[in-house]
């Protein structure tokens, strides 16, 4: 496993050089040296030296014309890489890849979809289409991955505004509801008159401590992700809040964040309130394409120095047992979602009204 991390640029704030702590996380835990691995929505492809670190046998980079992926094949081909590439220019959400990529000998071991994936989720026909288009690019037994802010953990803040709101006395509007969950780190901002949880759709202003301006976001429902994931014939594998997978992974971890930066992590390797307030807001997800000639794993596969108790696998085993269960009951419409959990469902029991306001 790679162990280096790149030193951070001191105009970084806190939120991207965590991301970028945890891209080069999964990288090491998910590509191999030699493999080829698609980034979805790829930009100018910034983190470069990650891949090139990561000694991957050929990159795949996929992006809308006006995101200058463009630039980026004419630049790598100007030198010498240790690694072959190219570029295909289009929306994998709106069109079909077959239009696009005719290189098709060489599917991916690892499709990346770092930050985009709410992006995605506006309609049903939108996240459908990335999907398919995932399971296309992926060959057999290879993984989808990313991260992306976690719903159940935004959307029971949220109910958990609302309740304290709806408890402060009767003389407030009763239709008026808090829109905004502020923190030292962020802002989260929904439009008012929206009170439910739509499968698809449901945007919000996300606006980081320090940027300019905030960004549009839908929130992703990951039981129809799941559903839909299932239908392009991607297996799910795992969805993980980013505090609980450093936790899982710290022993490994904590070096490769402390070179990341200051002020992220204490002497031992645990996290600082502000770290530990911005990965809380995000969560990985990881998906597979089946292998008829392996049997898929139950988890994310564990470093290799990692420290899991049976607690642990008892706790994951018991996740698999819930996706199931939800899945089995996709038929009737997911009719039984509001009286899930977690990832299954829009945040803890504790935090719903028994009726909506």
């Amino acid at each position: 496993m790679q162990s280096s991390y790149q030193i951070h640029r001191p105009s970084e704030a806190t939120h991207q050089r965590l991301f970028g702590f945890i891209k080069t996380a999964l990288i090491n835990i998910f590509v191999a040296p030699y493999a080829t691995v698609c980034e979805l929505y790829c930009g100018k492809v910034p983190d470069e030296g990650k891949w090139d670190e990561a000694q991957i046998g050929h990159y795949i980079g996929i992006d809308v014309a006006t995101s200058g992926v463009c630039e980026v094949r004419e630049a790598w081909e100007s030198r010498r890489k240790g690694y072959t590439s190219e570029f295909l220019e289009f929306d994998p959400c709106i069109e079909d890849i077959d239009l696009y990529w005719k290189n098709k000998e060489n599917q991916a071991d690892v499709v990346f979809c770092m930050y985009h994936l709410p992006l995605c989720v506006e309609t049903e026909e939108r996240e459908r289409r990335l999907l398919q288009n995932v399971s296309a690019l992926l060959k057999p037994g290879g993984y989808f991955l990313g991260i992306t802010p976690d719903s159940s953990t935004i959307w029971a803040k949220y109910q958990k505004n609302v309740e304290a709101y709806h408890n402060k006395g009767s003389g407030l509007k009763p239709n008026i509801v808090p829109n905004c969950i502020r923190s030292e780190s962020y802002m989260i901002t929904f439009e008012v008159e929206e009170e439910k949880f739509p499968f698809f759709g449901k945007k919000y202003q996300l606006k980081f401590a320090g940027d300019m301006s905030a960004e549009t976001h839908c929130l992703v429902h990951f039981p129809s992700l799941l559903r839909l994931a299932r239908e392009a014939g991607l297996d799910y594998i795992e969805i993980q809040n980013l505090n609980d997978f450093y936790d899982d992974n710290r022993p490994q971890l904590a070096g490769m964040l402390m070179d990341a930066g200051p002020n992220l992590v204490d002497p031992r390797g645990r996290l600082l309130p502000r770290s530990y307030d911005i990965l809380a807001l995000y969560t990985t997800f990881v998906f597979q394409k089946p292998d008829p000639d392996i049997a898929p794993p139950l988890m994310t596969p564990i470093l290799e120095d990692g420290i899991h108790n049976h607690d642990e696998r008892d706790r994951q085993s018991q996740r698999e047992d819930e996706i199931k269960n939800l899945l089995s009951d996709s038929a009737s419409g997911l009719g039984k979602i509001t009286e899930q959990k977690g990832i299954l469902g829009p945040g803890p029991a504790e935090l719903r009204f028994p009726e909506a306001l």
